[in-house]
Order: structure tokens, then sequence, then C-alpha cells
């Protein structure tokens, strides 16, 4: 039996059986066994959601064996690639082929399959999330069928799939829209909150890509706003290492674990870590621009909210914070997206805010997060699929038009519930 953890530790599983199988037909073939003998199976990806989502009691398929770039076209941008590939292996690769990704989240040790099926996203106002880069997939269904979907061949599942929390099947392959390469120049400096929230809508049109980090109980936001350039300018290799490994994750570090140790000094802390925010600008190939290292561990909330709610949102969490019993030791994370046409999509059928809220590892959050779900369901708020919150099938139907439809499909692809699991009960229901 093979004990299973999440990169937060905020999930865990022991699966009786743990495949690693190295082709779709591998894959089919375990599927089907394992459906015959009335177990259950869950995809492992990097056990980078937040949530159960990935755990599996009976039977794991782990998906390290099933990566790399199986066919790719330079002409058309169209490139199919393995479920089991983290997204910083498929952007070297990409990139050795004069590809890129048109958008992409700030972290790359996802794999691509776990990324698309829990709703992914960066920020660009008119730009959507990872699954609306996908042209198709392969699938392997519970019966250990291997079915295509796009836009013209199954159109529902595709609509489902795209953003399927693994419900529906075992994807094996991706295939992706992907643009030439491309250079960003990144503009990243402290800016007082009060202005950013000013100019925030302005900000968000009038840049390609746009966030900004609040750290609580600080007066200044780090705003970071991307655009694409002609030339690469990339920070020295020293620069780089003080800014990003040290500042961001060695010095932060060292804060956090000061302020768990001793919660009475975290407003001072964070009043400080606001305060001490430098400012850079260069430009690099875009996976470098959109990517950061992570070192730091915390624990995520994150809500998707109607583009227009959010500095409403934004003021209620801003109240919130001071009134909390646990100090906050995280900064939050502004971002936005563009409506789609995905089933379950967080950004589906609306322009949308996405607000994350994090906490140091080992310190608590359930209060800050349980308070904050509240705030963002006033406004309809939409939970990221694989990061916490206390949601069930039930509210989640409101807030999802084609939630319905969604099941459908389920009960099409998956009848008897083989790639259910604690979490897919509690979101979607019983298969």
């Amino acid at each position: 039996m093979t004990r299973w953890t999440n990169w937060a530790g905020t999930a865990s599983a022991s699966p009786q059986h743990v495949h690693q199988p190295r082709s779709a037909a591998e894959i089919a073939s375990t599927v089907a066994a394992i459906a015959a003998a009335g177990r259950t199976v869950r995809p492992w990806g990097s056990g980078h959601s937040f949530t159960a989502i990935a755990a599996a009691d009976s039977d794991a398929l782990d998906l390290r064996h099933w990566t790399g770039i199986e066919q790719a076209d330079v002409e058309t941008g169209l490139v199919t690639v393995r479920s089991g590939t983290t997204i910083r292996q498929l952007n070297a690769e990409l990139d050795a082929l004069g590809l890129a990704m048109t958008n992409l989240g700030d972290i790359d040790a996802q794999t691509i399959a776990g990324a698309i099926s829990t709703g992914t996203h960066g920020t660009g106002a008119k730009l959507g999330g990872l699954a609306t880069q996908i042209a198709a997939l392969e699938l392997v269904l519970a019966d250990g069928t291997i079915v295509n979907c796009s836009a013209d061949e199954k159109p529902d599942l595709f609509a489902a799939a795209r953003v399927g929390l693994g419900a529906l099947g075992v994807i094996t392959t991706v295939t992706l829209r992907c643009e030439p390469a491309f250079f960003l120049r990144a503009q990243e400096r402290p800016e007082p909150l009060e202005q950013v929230l000013e100019g925030f809508h302005d900000f968000a049109a009038e840049n390609d890509h746009f966030e900004f980090y609040w750290f609580p109980y600080g007066k200044n936001a780090l705003v970071k706003r991307n655009n694409r350039t002609g030339t690469a300018r990339p920070l020295s290799k020293v620069r780089e290492f003080v800014d990003y490994r040290i500042m961001e994750n060695v010095a932060f570090g060292g804060l956090c674990r000061t302020g768990r140790l001793m919660p009475r000094l975290v407003p001072s802390l964070g009043s400080f870590a606001s305060n001490v925010l430098s400012a850079r600008e260069y430009s690099d190939r875009s996976h470098r621009v959109f990517v950061t290292a992570r070192d730091v561990r915390f624990t995520e909330t994150e809500y998707a909210v109607p583009r227009e709610s959010v500095l409403d949102v934004l003021a209620e969490l801003r109240a919130l914070v001071p009134k909390l019993k646990d100090p906050v030791m995280f900064p939050v994370e502004v971002r936005v997206a563009a409506a789609d046409d995905i089933w379950l999509s967080t950004a589906q059928g609306r322009d949308s805010a996405y607000i994350a809220i994090h906490q140091f590892v080992g310190m608590p959050y359930r209060e800050y997060f349980g308070a904050f779900e509240k705030i963002a369901g006033a406004v309809g708020g939409r939970p990221h699929w694989g990061k916490l919150h206390d949601l069930d099938a039930g509210v989640l139907r409101s807030r999802y038009p084609h939630f319905d439809d969604f099941l459908r499909v389920r009960k099409e692809t998956d009848p008897r519930g083989v790639f259910t699991n604690t979490y897919l009960d509690r979101v979607l229901g019983p298969a």
C-alpha cells in the first residue's frame, strides 16, 4: 500500500493498488480491468491540487511514465501532448520547437491533464484559462474504450471534459493550440493599494496580463503587468537569484515561520513585507515570465467572481481580515479572465476576476477561508476545483448553468462510478 499526500499536505490517501502505465493502450486495459473487478480508480498528476480531487482509496493511475509531446505541427501550432507531462516539461519542449502556450498560470509543476481538469488559469482580460487552448482530447472511458472529442466530434463530451475533474475518464492526450514563441515585458513594482483598486478595471483592460498581490496589514500591493514585446532583456542571473530565490522564497519563508511561531507579530511582519517590495523590469521568453518559483508551502482557496463585483468583494475581504481570531501571513492574489463556454469552467458565461487567499502551511486557515467563501458566495462566486472549499453539489448546481448537462455526460461515460471518490461525491453528487 502506497501513501499519497498532496503538495500542501491537505489531502492524503492509501490506495490498495498503484498502476504505472506506459501507453494509452495500457491505460485502457488497466481501467477496464479495474472496472470489471468492481473497483474505482483515480489518475494522479503532481498532487498540486489543495483538495482531495486526486485521492484514490482503491486504485490509482500514476502517469509519470506517460509524458512528452506525441505530435506537433509547427505551421498550425497544434501540439498533442501526453497527459502525464508537467507544464514545466511542456514549456521546455514547446520552446525547442519555437512554440508557446498563449497564457499560463504562475506554477508549472502540474501535469497538463491535472491543470486543465481543475480549471487552472493565468491572467488576462481578453484571455481564457488553460482549457480554452485545447483543440481536442483523447480519453479512456470507464469500460476501457478510447474516444476522441473536439468541437466537431462529440461536442458535448468536449464541452464537459475540458474541465472534467477526472470524472468522465482518464485523459490520455491533449491537443493544444499553440503559437510561435514570443517575449513578454514584465513590469513588477509596489504601488499604493488604494491606487491599484481605483484603477483596477483600466489596468486590466490596458495590459495583456495584469494581476496584483495585496499583503494584509500593508498599504502597498505588488503589481505585475506583462505585455508582449519584440526583444528579450532578461534579468541577470544574480538579480534573478536574489529577487526570486532569496527574497521571495528564503527571506519570505523566514518571515512566515516567524509569524507561525509568534502570531502576534504577523501584522507587523505583513506590513514590513509590503514596505520592502522592490521594483523590477525585464523581458524574456513568455513561459519564463509567466512562471514563478514557489518553494514556500501554503494552503489556498480561490473564487471566481463576476468582474464587476471584484471591488466590492475585496472591500469586504479587507474589512474581514482585522476581525479574524488568527492573523493572515500570506498575500491575496487578484487576477482576471475572459468568459468561456466550458461547462464547469469557473469563467463559464461571464468575464471573471479571481481572488485567491492563502495561509502559510501549519497556520490556522478555516475561519478565514470560510468567511471569504460566504463573501464570494453572495455574488455567485465559483470555487477553483483544485483549491479548498466547502461547497457541495446542491450549491454548485445553482452557480453553473450547465451543471446538469455535465452530470448527464458523466452518467453516459461512467454509469457505475468507476472514476468517483469522496471529493467528487460531494461536489457532483454520487455517481
